[in-house]
């Protein structure tokens, strides 16, 4: 079903230095030796998503079961066997992929034997940084629902074998497709209410909620749960974006099913796989323009004005000042947002403006392709927002909304949560710099 990966040698030649990427400075780099051009997947999460649907969406799609297999036998862990079996959830065709638990696991795993685990293992060294960053990411979850500290996290949900071999194996599976771009729509997250340890919650329940923290959401079908933590996690640390489905030359198309089968529902994570070629890197997105002058309005409300722009989806939001007529001060407030956001961002500027006019007009823009690549700190995940320029060239930078948090969180400074973000991701570069380097000797 796929063509063979294609391989592009480039010198292994590195070179730093400040760049303007948006709105960040980061870093300008040198690809490793060999440049994979792999593929690219899209999770269709109209059904939710927990890790065993992302598991059998993978397999559906063409991942080799027994390179799934042996690959988490790398783990070093004894006890569990996996199974997968062909169902239907309402007309689709699925794979169902279970952990079937034989002996002992019973207590969940805590985060400090998890990472031993991953530690010890002989899985490639990106399939371990990812795994223990969406454990991480699941850790920050769970403590910022329930109150506590995130040592003192314990994993009644998400920490039994089975979600472990779930995690673990939705990353490798990734990695074997060789996928390096993975994208994902808005999540389903059910309706109604969950029986947990710690009670009667409601849907989505608390750590669900916090991980789905800037990740489109909405509630579609049955009264159940339909997005797990597992589920969530994986993906908010995997996929580079969220949002409608990109256009693709789909070459695969593969279902995974969820442990319900309620009457009528098609309960299954569907995933689009796509054969990568070397691309012209720069793509062409058409977004609107939107302009108005402004220069009776309060300075102190710019601020909110934009902030509420960008929650409504908007690309960019800019203030220039200009002098207007009868040489008056004034501000351009110029936006950018697809056509989809643009009645959104209209009516914030009616209603949060002294605007009576607004300027719009369809541009094109060439845009890098980007994606996330998450680091772990001393005091937390951050993703880092890599671009590609091209000819085995990227850019980085770290996200600033993760530093922020963890700067208010820990009483640190921005500036040395940044660079320490930076710095943990420069030192990931040069170990999968020297792993390829040594794969190819």
């Amino acid at each position: 079903m796929f063509s063979e990966t294609v391989l592009i040698d480039h010198d292994n030649n590195d070179c730093r230095f400040a760049d303007t990427f948006g709105n960040m400075t980061g870093l300008f780099s040198r690809h490793p030796v060999r440049s994979l051009v792999g593929r690219h997947l899209h999770f269709d999460c109209f059904s939710g998503v927990s890790g065993d649907m992302v598991l059998g969406a993978l397999v559906s799609a063409g991942l080799p079961w027994a390179e799934l297999v042996n690959g988490l036998k790398r783990l070093k862990l004894s006890g569990y066997r996996l199974r997968k079996r062909d169902v239907h959830r309402g007309t689709l065709p699925a794979i169902k992929v279970d952990v079937i638990i034989q002996k002992g696991f019973q207590r969940p795993l805590t985060l400090s034997r998890i990472r031993q685990i991953l530690a010890s293992s002989t899985l490639p060294d990106l399939v371990k940084e990812r795994s223990r960053s969406i454990f991480d990411r699941l850790a920050e979850a769970e403590s910022h629902a329930h109150g506590v500290e995130v040592k003192d996290v314990h994993f009644h949900e998400v920490g039994v074998v089975d979600s472990f071999i779930d995690v673990v194996g939705g990353v490798l599976g990734c990695h074997l497709l060789n996928a390096t771009r993975i994208t994902s729509s808005a999540i389903n997250v059910g309706a109604g209410s969950i029986r947990t340890s710690h009670g009667l919650l409601p849907v989505p329940g608390p750590a669900v909620a916090a991980l789905t923290n800037g990740v489109p959401i909405y509630s579609d079908g049955p009264r159940v749960e339909l997005a797990t933590p597992t589920g969530v996690a994986l993906l908010r640390t995997l996929a580079s974006e969220f949002g409608a489905l990109p256009m693709m030359n789909s070459v695969a198309v593969g279902y995974g099913a969820g442990d319900r089968d309620p009457e009528g529902w098609p309960n299954a994570l569907r995933v689009f796989l796509q054969e990568e070629s070397v691309p012209d890197m720069r793509q062409i997105q058409r977004v609107m323009q939107i302009e108005t002058n402004l220069d009776d309005l309060n300075p102190q409300i710019y601020e909110h004005i934009m902030e509420r722009l960008f929650d409504v989806g908007a690309v960019d939001v800019v203030l220039v000042p200009v002098v207007m007529k009868k040489s008056r001060p004034g501000v351009v407030l110029s936006c950018l947002a697809t056509k989809e956001q643009t009645d959104a961002v209209l009516e914030i500027l009616f209603q949060e403006t002294s605007t009576l006019g607004i300027r719009l007009q369809e541009v094109t823009r060439q845009i890098l392709p980007r994606r996330f690549v998450p680091v772990t700190t001393q005091d937390g995940v951050v993703r880092m927002k890599v671009a590609e320029v091209g000819a085995g060239w990227e850019k980085s930078a770290p996200e600033y909304v993760d530093c922020k948090n963890i700067a208010k969180r820990t009483g640190r400074p921005l500036k040395t949560v940044m660079e320490e973000a930076m710095l943990a991701y420069r030192q990931g570069l040069t170990k999968r710099r020297a792993a390829n380097v040594r794969g190819r000797a």
